[in-house]
C-alpha cells in the first residue's frame, strides 16, 4: 500500500468546498458475537474513513476538519494491554480519542456534517451531510495509479482462484467444493479476504443471484456452474463473474452462453469517457434481446421488447457498478440527478457518466427464473412476445453471467480481469 494519505486529503478538502461546517468521518465499531462475550465479529473501517486515514483497525476512530484553519485532525483510539495480548493490535498516530471532546467542544454551536459511520453522542444537520456526502463520493470515483496497483494486484490473485478450479469443473463437484479451492488460491496469492461473500451455483441455482454455497449441491453432467466471486488485497475489491458448464452443453446452452458473451464484450469496448451508464445497459438489454430473438425465445423487434420490459424476465438486473473500497463502491447517481423514474431502470445500481479513471463491472446476463417466468401476470402481458412453450422446457436451466471489471481511460477501457478466461469449454 502506497497511498498518499496528505494530498488525498487536500484533494477531498478542494472538492467538499466546506466554509464553516465541522466534519466528522466515523471509523465504526465491530459487533460482538452474541454467543461469546469477549468476541467480535470481523471489523473492517468504513471505507469513507479508510480513503483518508488508511487505518483498517481503529475501532472508534474519528477523522475530523474545520474548514476555518484548513487542518485534519485523526482521533485514534488507544490500545490498551489487554488489546495487545489478546488482539495483537499497535497503537495508531493521531490524538488520542479521549482528546475529541475538548475540540469538538471548541467548534460548539456550528454546523456538523458527519460520514462515515456514527459518532457516539453526535447529531449531524442531515442536509448537509446528504450533498456533502455526494460530493465525497464524487471525488472518489476516479481511481488513482496507486489504487489501480491494488486493484490489478487484486485481480491476478482473483485470476490465479479461477484458475486453480478449472480441473474441478465436471459433474461431481459440490458448490462447496468450489468455494473452498477458489478461496484458498486468493490467499496464496496476497488477498487479506474475499471481496465479498462468494457466489457458486450449479443447475437452477446458477440463476439465485446471491446463493450461498452448498455441501449438498453437487454439479450433474449438463448442469451450468455460475461463480461470482473476488479477492480483496488492502481493502480494494475485485468482482468477477464466470459461467461453465459441468461435462457437455447442449446447443441451447452454447447459444445462450454466446449471446451473453457477445453482449457483454460489446458493451465492455463502450466504456469510454463521456458514456452515459444507461445508455449502456439499455444497449446491452438490446443486444441480449436481439440473442434470444434469434433463438426463438422472444418475438418482435428487439428494441420494440426492450421498450415493452420484455427483457427483465431474462435480465431483471441492472448492467453492472463501480468497484473500489467495497462492491459498488461510490456508485449512485451523477450530481444534480434523481432516480429515473422508468421500471426498467429500479435495478440500476448506478446513474453516472463514465469518466476517465472510474472502475466498473460490466455483468450482463441472462436467466430461467421461475419465480418470474411462472408468473401468470407476466404469462398474460407478454403472451405473444415469448414462446413459453420454449422456455417451459429450459425452467430448470439456470442462468448465464459474465462480469469484468473495467478501467476507463482516455482510449480504450483496460480490462482489469482479462486474464481469467471467458471461453466455453
Amino acid at each position: 500500500m502506497n497511498f498518499d494519505f496528505p494530498a488525498r486529503r487536500a484533494r477531498i478538502a478542494r472538492a467538499l468546498a466546506l466554509t464553516d461546517e465541522v466534519l466528522l468521518i466515523g471509523s465504526g465499531h465491530p459487533l460482538p458475537k452474541p454467543e461469546i462475550s469477549d468476541a467480535l465479529l470481523p471489523y473492517i473501517a468504513h471505507q469513507e474513513y479508510y480513503f483518508l486515514t488508511g487505518h483498517l483497525d481503529a475501532i472508534g476512530g474519528i477523522l475530523a476538519f474545520d474548514p476555518r484553519d484548513g487542518a485534519w485532525t485523526s482521533f485514534v483510539p488507544e490500545v490498551t494491554e489487554m488489546d495487545r495480548v489478546w488482539e495483537g493490535r499497535e497503537q495508531l498516530p493521531g490524538e488520542p480519542l479521549t482528546s475529541f471532546p475538548a475540540w469538538f467542544s471548541a467548534r460548539r454551536g456550528r454546523p456538523v456534517v458527519l460520514l462515515g459511520a456514527p459518532v457516539s453522542g453526535i447529531s449531524a444537520d442531515e442536509t448537509r451531510t446528504a450533498a456533502v456526502r455526494e460530493r465525497y463520493k464524487h471525488a472518489r470515483r476516479p481511481k488513482e495509479a496507486a489504487e489501480i496497483a491494488v486493484l490489478q494486484r487484486g485481480a491476478a490473485a482473483t485470476a490465479a482462484g479461477y484458475a486453480a478450479i478449472q480441473p474441478l469443473l465436471r459433474p461431481g463437484v459440490s458448490e462447496r467444493t468450489l468455494q473452498i479451492e477458489l478461496e484458498a488460491e486468493y490467499f496464496r496469492h496476497g488477498a487479506q479476504t474475499t471481496g465479498y461473500d462468494s457466489i457458486v451455483g450449479v443447475g437452477p441455482q446458477s440463476a439465485v443471484f446471491h446463493g450461498s454455497p452448498s455441501p449438498d449441491r453437487v454439479a450433474r453432467n449438463g448442469d451450468f456452474i455460475l461463480i461470482d466471486s473476488g479477492a480483496q488485497v488492502d481493502r480494494y475489491v475485485t468482482d468477477v463473474t464466470r459461467t461453465y458448464v459441468a461435462g457437455r452443453a447442449s446447443p441451447f446452452q452454447r447459444d445462450l452462453y454466446q449471446v451473453v458473451l457477445g453482449a457483454q464484450e460489446r458493451t465492455c469496448a463502450l466504456c469510454r469517457p463521456g458514456a452515459e451508464w444507461k445508455d449502456l445497459h439499455y444497449a446491452t438489454a438490446t443486444d441480449l434481446m436481439t440473442g434470444l430473438a434469434a433463438m426463438g425465445v422472444v418475438r418482435g423487434n428487439p428494441s420494440s421488447l426492450v421498450e415493452q420490459e420484455v427483457h427483465t424476465l431474462f435480465y431483471p438486473h441492472g448492467l453492472g457498478h463501480m468497484v473500489g473500497l467495497g462492491v459498488r463502491d461510490a456508485s449512485g447517481l451523477e450530481p444534480g440527478r434523481t432516480r429515473d423514474p422508468r421500471p426498467s431502470l429500479r435495478s440500476l445500481r448506478m446513474d453516472l457518466i463514465l469518466r476517465e479513471g472510474y472502475v466498473v463491472t460490466v455483468e450482463p446476463g441472462l436467466y430461467f427464473i421461475p419465480a418470474l417466468l411462472r408468473d401468470a401476470g407476466r404469462r398474460s402481458r407478454y403472451a405473444q412476445a415469448v414462446d413459453w412453450d420454449l422456455v417451459d422446457r429450459h425452467l430448470h436451466l439456470g442462468g448465464v453471467r459474465i462480469e469484468d471489471n473495467l478501467l476507463v481511460t482516455a482510449g480504450a477501457p483496460l480490462n482489469l480481469t482479462a486474464a481469467i478466461p471467458k471461453d466455453l469449454k
